[in-house]
């Protein structure tokens, strides 16, 4: 897989996706024996619904790539309540790059994970990283409260969206626009191009309001335009983002956010370790009980909760 053979890349993925515990011990020899060394670019893409993210990642893949890099894109889709898999194919909506020999497509069903990424992304994107890949894009499920999360995944996080009216503010929310990067409009062309232009001078005077961040040089956040369709505007964006990228390596950003991840992510497999324990006997019985004397009346839900804590403790 070091050698960057896709189709070990492939394998790899669904073994740090699968939940068997064999499987689990195997997935972490691997990203243990993977390690840190090789460092990707990691650039986290979230957007309105209709915004055309796959579109602007396919175009803006092929314009990487055409440049020598090796791109990798995790897609993750929204997934059915029933079985679980993915409901939209974003793989099938990137034809053009998922033939490129220099970039690797790996759509992701998010299951029952908040947040617009998979529960097992971070390890696929340590995946990609140790595969020799130069740029990983990690597409999120869409815009919502809790999107936020991809930006504990991502060093340079882009927020899309489509030309539109100023009442379009009202449709984003707060906390994401004050962990995005950069807001770039898409769809600048055409009919749509003075809407874009208009749509973004609005987020231009927004974020303009918004607390500037230690981690940004001056004029950051800020807004721009693009168009995925006329490929206007994504060298400005690359452009941007590199300045970015290499203005906190400069001055150690990069590495004190990546070490802040590294330990969130520790903090969320301990919680997520202690959700499976509650499956597992005899936890799964006394859950069961005291659901019972709960649902009768007979134990309030803290009470209840108090003492499921309170055995795992012991």
């Amino acid at each position: 897989m070091q050698s960057g053979d896709r189709r070990s890349l492939a394998r790899a993925i669904t073994l740090v996706e699968s939940a068997r515990p064999d499987h689990r011990t195997q997935a972490q020899a691997l990203l243990a024996a993977l390690g840190t060394a090789r460092q990707a670019l990691r650039i986290g893409l979230s957007g309105t619904p209709g915004v055309g993210k796959s579109t602007f990642i396919e175009t803006f893949g092929l314009m990487l790539t055409a440049q020598g890099l090796r791109v990798a894109v995790l897609a993750v889709d929204p997934s059915s309540a029933r079985s679980g898999g993915s409901i939209l194919g974003d793989k099938t909506r990137m034809e053009r790059l998922s033939r490129d020999p220099r970039a690797f497509i790996r759509p992701s069903p998010s299951q029952t994970h908040l947040g617009g990424v998979a529960r097992r992304t971070r390890e696929a994107v340590a995946l990609c990283e140790g595969a020799g890949f130069d740029v990983v894009l990690i597409e999120t499920v869409g815009v919502g409260q809790s999107e936020t999360v991809v930006a504990e995944l991502c060093d340079i996080f882009l927020l899309l969206l489509a030309p539109a009216g100023g009442d379009e503010l009202q449709g984003v929310k707060r906390g994401i626009m004050e962990m995005a990067d950069l807001i770039v409009v898409n769809k600048a062309d055409g009919d749509l191009k003075q809407a874009a232009l208009r749509t973004c001078a609005d987020y231009s005077g927004a974020l303009h309001l918004l607390r500037r961040r230690p981690q940004d040089p001056e004029g950051y956040p800020r807004a721009m335009t693009a168009s995925a369709l006329d490929h206007s505007g994504l060298d400005l964006v690359w452009a941007e983002v590199r300045h970015l990228a290499d203005w906190r390596r400069a001055r150690g950003f990069w590495a004190a956010r990546r070490a802040e991840q590294a330990r969130h992510w520790f903090v969320q497999e301990v919680k997520q370790g202690l959700l499976s324990a509650l499956t597992r006997e005899p936890a799964r019985t006394l859950m069961a009980e005291l659901g019972r004397d709960v649902a009768a009346g007979a134990l309030t839900p803290e009470a209840a909760a108090a003492r499921v804590l309170d055995g795992l403790s012991a």
